[in-house]
């Protein structure tokens, strides 16, 4: 594992390195890998990382729901959609929808037509709608994916996800990355020194800093 003080000062280093813009940076981690073949379904990755300290800034979450789900749904997501507005959108709406959400929440018993009427919009987004049985807790699980970051890839040897933004505290987002570490080890199932050659963490705009495992 790499040391975590290491860590805290490569991300201190990377906020110096990418400071100057005019909007607040986000700041991401690519985790590269070693010995592990990018098309194995352990180096795929279209994971949802819960991180500890949050992402800095809140995303925007949108529920597709009807009865209950939909009136719990109504003050704590940032856009609710009802089983009969779902039917009337059209393309250029979802596709405003789209690029607005962050975060579709769906109750399971409306993927069907939100993949039919979202899906096309969602798709090359990297967005995909996310199933909430109907007896979930919606306020749970939006609070759980106002603090929550994706891991992806497409059969690269790396996998890339935000991890905060730059006005957050160093401590803060390395606790962050120790998430997404310790996340990577439980699904790989072996030491980071095993299967991880290095990780780069960079602000939006700003050069990439290299850490190396100790």
């Amino acid at each position: 594992m790499i040391n975590k003080d290491i860590l805290i000062r490569k991300v201190e280093e990377a906020i110096e390195y990418g400071k100057g813009r005019k909007f607040i940076q986000s700041i991401d981690l690519q985790v590269v890998f070693k010995g592990l073949d990018p098309k194995s379904p352990e180096a795929r990755f279209r994971d949802v990382v819960y991180l500890p300290k949050g992402l800095g800034k809140k995303p925007v979450i949108c529920v597709v729901a009807d009865g209950e789900m939909a009136l719990k749904a109504k003050e704590a997501a940032d856009l609710l959609i009802t089983r009969e507005e779902i039917q009337s959108i059209d393309k250029k709406k979802a596709k405003k929808i789209a690029s607005q959400c962050d975060w579709l929440l769906v109750k399971v018993d409306l993927m069907g037509v939100v993949g039919r009427v979202l899906g096309p919009a969602l798709g090359p987004r990297g967005k995909a709608p996310i199933p909430v049985p109907a007896n979930a807790d919606i306020i749970a699980q939006i609070n759980y994916y106002r603090s929550a970051t994706r891991l992806r890839n497409k059969e690269q040897p790396f996998v890339s996800c935000r991890v905060g933004t730059e006005n957050m505290r160093p401590e803060d987002l390395a606790e962050n990355i120790v998430a997404i570490l310790n996340y990577l080890e439980n699904k790989i199932k072996m030491p980071l020194e095993q299967f991880v050659n290095y990780i780069v963490i960079k602000t939006t705009m700003g050069p990439p800093v290299r850490v190396d495992l100790r």
